[in-house]
């Protein structure tokens, strides 16, 4: 199938914390009441549920295919504390409700609210890596079976953030005829800077690892520049967005300092694959409308990692890659996260073209 609508666009988020302000204000005294509703969902696999959080307008209960989104989280923290975190009263996953989409999020095995597999509950080296790629996308699709079958639709769109690109990507490329379009936020792809030297005493990678509110804001804070981190992020929402994440981990306060759980089988993966040189699956075999979004500041996943993902794009019928100016990894909680969202509901409430309905 050809690309009929290629673009690349660069935005520069310039938009101040003081508009974002004005906006979210404005957007919050407008909207439409909410409804919210948590359920756990099988997996498929015996003993394994997946925690799944529903919200959208209060008394819609019919919903089209491109008015239904479902989000998946990265590799460390949950979907809930990132996607449903109210910041100056709304969080994005309200932002998008509002505009009278039906949302949803969903925690993959080990994450979150979902199950901890029991791998979990022993020391970490005890047990190989758990939680693949594999894995967390047959999760996902467990979560999308549910909601097709919940509103009597044949697909809907699908979100991935930094991780949660690789299981979204890997998920479409094999089930295009269940997702509309699908949106990738800080795309993960093959590195080509050199592997850090492993130790010659390094332990095997284990199950899970601990992870501390301090190595979280250091990574948070990684490669923007000093005169810049105090107003990256908004007052307060880096010990809101903390406090809830270790929350969700009910072994995290047995620690001093607490320490969140998180599977390494992300870390194996990349090992094998993305830090290999090998993908770990074929974006050309994507054939739905696809976003791109990324920030200038993004330690974790650079931007040469979005701008090769792009061109492995071969076969949608239209693709978008978008980068936002002053905003991390994290840029979906900073000062500038109103022109994420812009530009997210501009590629959700766009008008498809006719080839496409």
């Amino acid at each position: 199938m050809p690309n009929i609508m290629p673009n690349i666009s660069w935005r520069l988020a310039l938009a101040g914390v003081a508009m974002s302000t004005v906006l979210i204000s404005a957007s919050v005294q407008a909207a439409p009441k909410l409804e919210s509703k948590d359920v756990m969902i099988p997996s498929g696999d015996p003993g394994i549920e997946l925690f799944v959080r529903n919200k959208h307008p209060v008394g819609m209960q019919k919903f089209s295919s491109d008015r239904i989104l479902i989000f998946v989280h990265g590799a460390t923290y949950p979907a809930e504390t990132a996607f449903d975190l109210p910041i100056e009263g709304v969080s994005m996953m309200d932002l998008i409700a509002q505009r009278g989409f039906d949302v949803y999020l969903v925690d993959v095995r080990g994450y979150g609210r979902s199950t901890r597999p029991p791998e979990m509950n022993q020391p970490p080296e005890a047990n190989k890596p758990i939680t693949s790629t594999e894995t967390a996308a047959h999760d996902l699709g467990a979560a999308v079976d549910y909601i097709l079958k919940k509103r009597g639709v044949s697909k809907i769109d699908v979100m991935g953030w930094s991780w949660g690109t690789s299981i979204a990507g890997m998920y479409t490329s094999e089930h295009n005829a269940k997702v509309d379009r699908l949106v990738l936020y800080a795309p993960q792809w093959i590195r080509t800077e050199p592997q850090a030297p492993a130790a010659a005493n390094a332990p095997p990678l284990g199950a899970y690892r601990l992870v501390s509110k301090d190595s979280a804001k250091a990574r948070w804070l990684k490669g923007v520049a000093e005169d810049k981190q105090a107003t990256l992020i908004p007052p307060g929402v880096f010990d809101a967005w903390a406090d809830a994440t270790w929350a969700t981990d009910p072994e995290s306060s047995k620690h001093s300092p607490p320490m969140l759980r998180a599977p390494n089988g992300v870390f194996d993966d990349n090992l094998k694959y993305w830090s290999a040189g090998k993908a770990q699956y074929d974006p050309g075999k994507i054939t739905v409308p696809t976003l791109l979004l990324h920030a200038e500041w993004d330690a974790d996943l650079p931007s040469y990692l979005a701008q090769a993902y792009f061109k492995q794009l071969t076969n949608t019928p239209y693709k978008r890659l978008i980068e936002l100016s002053e905003g991390t990894h994290t840029v979906m909680m900073e000062k500038n996260r109103m022109q994420f969202f812009h530009e997210l509901m501009g590629f959700l409430d766009e008008e498809k073209p006719l080839a496409l309905k």
